[in-house]
């Protein structure tokens, strides 16, 4: 029987090599990034200090996160800022052994402070050239409609994706309140299917902060190829039965799901009956630092809170890899690496 080196689930989850398929690029801003841009732009809302900005953090619900993110986001004013945003991530990424990021970008966001949709552009390529240079990350981008800007939103969205994209823009998506999605539900299939057409896959935000009803209008009205959270899905066997047939990778965040108060308790976390109901699922950190949590983070917490074992942690790193949009010899490479480390130190040889 082959036997494996010991090591620590600690050093184990730190050698897995990984992708990370469900952060945003405001949401991964540090907080000594922040704490930069709150102090150069005086007046905003955003705490100016390391202990309120952590008070600041303390989500209420998802409404209360969505006024606190849209405040971080009223800081980021120039395209130097996108810049520095998708390079200090790479950074952080490449601290924790990650190789490969989709990271979500909501345009929308920009174009209201006065950003030139070319100059965003410009920003995007450049940073994902310094993230592969520098850090040895490459990075993809997700654009994202944001939920509650309904049909100006979608529109603003589709024109930067079709008309002036970064080179590694590959997805579409919708995020935001799920709550007010029927109101704009034809501009945002319009939206999706136009995208979809010129080649982008769609990956929207869905069942995060309702049920199963929005997991299927993304699934029959956005034509989604893989869904942001999901953990809504489970209140309707018949959607879950299809989930599980059609392979639809579901982009899972616990740590997210109990700081917007989506669950009580991290323990309580779907993420473990997903698995059993044998879903496509993978992991992910969504706004690192406002949730206080890294995509190491969330390894540790699926394997000493929800009880992972090593061979379910491997698992889904594989799955983030095979889920993504990198080219078929990326994935390859990435799949190698992370055989090479569960042959060497995976399960434990069982004692005799």
């Amino acid at each position: 029987m082959h036997r494996v080196s010991a090591m620590t689930i600690d050093a184990y989850i730190d050698a897995l090599p990984k992708a990370e398929l469900h952060v945003h690029l405001v949401g991964s801003a540090s907080v000594p990034t922040v704490l930069e841009l709150s102090r150069r732009h005086p007046g905003s809302r955003v705490p100016t200090t390391g202990e309120e900005l952590r008070e600041f953090y303390r989500f209420r619900d998802f409404g209360h996160f969505a006024t606190v993110y849209e405040a971080v986001n009223a800081l980021v004013r120039e395209p130097g800022d996108v810049a520095a945003l998708v390079t200090g991530l790479a950074r952080d990424l490449a601290a924790q052994n990650a190789r490969y990021v989709e990271l979500t970008v909501t345009p929308y966001s920009h174009h209201v402070v006065g950003m030139p949709m070319r100059e965003v552009t410009e920003a995007l390529d450049l940073a994902a050239r310094a993230a592969l240079d520098d850090h040895g990350v490459r990075v993809a981008y997700v654009f994202d409609i944001p939920g509650e800007c309904g049909a100006e939103g979608a529109r603003v969205t589709l024109d930067h994706a079709l008309g002036e994209p970064p080179q590694a823009l590959v997805g579409f998506g919708l995020g935001g309140t799920e709550h007010v999605r029927p109101k704009y539900r034809e501009a945002f299939r319009d939206a999706f299917r136009a995208a979809v057409a010129a080649g982008l896959h769609s990956v929207p935000h869905a069942g995060e902060m309702t049920g199963p009803e929005t997991v299927w209008e993304a699934v029959e009205g956005l034509r989604a190829e893989r869904i942001g959270h999901g953990i809504g899905c489970l209140g309707d066997p018949r959607l879950v039965a299809h989930l599980r047939d059609t392979r639809i990778p579901l982009e899972v965040c616990p740590t997210s799901n109990l700081r917007t108060g989506q669950i009580a308790d991290l323990g309580e976390h779907p993420l473990p009956r997903m698995l059993r109901e044998g879903l496509f699922v993978t992991l992910n950190s969504d706004d690192p630092p406002m949730f206080a949590t890294t995509l190491r983070g969330e390894y540790r917490a699926a394997a000493e809170v929800l009880g992972l074992d090593r061979e379910a942690l491997a698992g889904l790193a594989r799955n983030a890899v095979v889920a993504s949009y990198l080219d078929p010899a990326g994935k390859q490479a990435l799949l190698a690496e992370i055989d090479a480390v569960t042959a060497a130190h995976g399960a434990p040889e069982p004692a005799r």
